[in-house]
């Protein structure tokens, strides 16, 4: 008898990420991509890199998070598609089941989760002011001439950091640069940099949140150990950071998709892997039905409009 596997897609702005999870619930395979403005072709190469470790595997459910989850849903054939706020506090209670504070940074945006007994209570997004994203740190990083896998380390290396403001992107990386001329060393930079950004985090997606331990780091971002520093530094309490820190969104639709088989039974939607080989694209229109001129998304597969919405009164939608 086959051993059952549950399927995750993660679609953002920045990357794609892929998990494939056994029946316990442990990671057999991650992927994660760049998502190259081309949501489309990158789930189908992520699918096909994941087909010879599936070989002999039952797909037993498939879920699908993030900003281009319905679009993957379509694609995959998802049975259960969700946003990432659930998928990631789904996938952070499974590492640490009395996880109280949930703390994600990606490349583009940010959020914090606040669960009590393992349910959400409160959160927030920051999708306006890109400091302290993967983003931003990329380029200061550059900017710096620090190769971004060491900038964290570097952090670690100061006694010293020097005060930078925080604030916005714009005023962080002009007070970087004006530091930067004044002489300080390289570490005090890089770590004041990473406390600017967690101030900033606390003071806009963390403000007025009862920020409470235990508290887990997730996203690209937490592969930064100066910024767990950091974070660990303002909060006054030990900041983790699980194994698979940058699919946890993934992990969270995998997981979301077996409690969803398991709720209404019966086989998984999922299309198959040769439904990968067809040519999948996607366009718009908008619909002048009403005075809202909605922009309806419309998903071929092939010739055939497997998908629509996008419509306020839902005349369109048809997933």
């Amino acid at each position: 008898m086959s051993e059952k596997a549950y399927l995750g897609v993660d679609v953002g702005s920045v990357s794609t990420n892929l998990v494939l999870l056994d029946e316990r619930g442990d990671v057999v395979e991650k992927l994660y991509l760049r998502t190259r403005g081309e949501p489309i072709a990158v789930i189908q190469e992520g699918m096909r890199a994941l087909a010879p470790v599936a070989i002999g595997m039952e797909m037993a459910g498939v879920g699908t998070t993030g900003s281009g989850r319905r679009l993957a849903g379509v694609i995959l054939g998802a049975d259960c598609v969700k946003n990432e706020i659930t998928a990631h506090a789904v996938a952070s209670a499974r590492v640490v089941p009395d996880v109280r504070t949930v703390i994600e940074i990606g490349g583009q945006d940010s959020k914090i989760i606040i669960l009590r007994d393992g349910a959400v209570l409160d959160f927030a997004m920051n999708t306006v002011c890109a400091a302290g994203t993967g983003s931003f740190l990329d380029q200061q990083a550059a900017r710096l001439g620090v190769p971004i896998e060491k900038f964290g380390e570097l952090a670690l290396m100061s006694a010293t950091p020097v005060r930078i403001a925080g604030r916005c992107a714009v005023f962080a990386e002009s007070d970087m640069i004006h530091k930067q001329q004044m002489g300080h060393r390289m570490e005090d930079i890089v770590a004041g940099l990473c406390e600017a950004l967690v101030r900033n985090y606390l003071n806009n997606v963390g403000k007025g949140k009862d920020i409470q331990p235990p508290v887990v780091f997730q996203g690209g971002v937490a592969a930064n150990a100066g910024m767990r520093a950091a974070f660990e530094k303002a909060l006054g309490t030990p900041v983790a950071v699980p194994e698979h820190y940058n699919v946890m969104g993934a992990i969270g639709a995998a997981l979301l998709a077996a409690e969803e088989i398991e709720r209404r039974g019966g086989p998984s939607r999922f299309r198959g892997f040769q439904a990968l080989d067809m040519d999948y694209s996607a366009s718009s229109f908008e619909c002048k039905g009403c005075p809202n001129l909605c922009e309806v998304v419309n998903i071929r597969m092939g010739h055939e409009v497997i998908a629509r919405w996008g419509s306020r009164c839902g005349r369109w939608d048809s997933f």
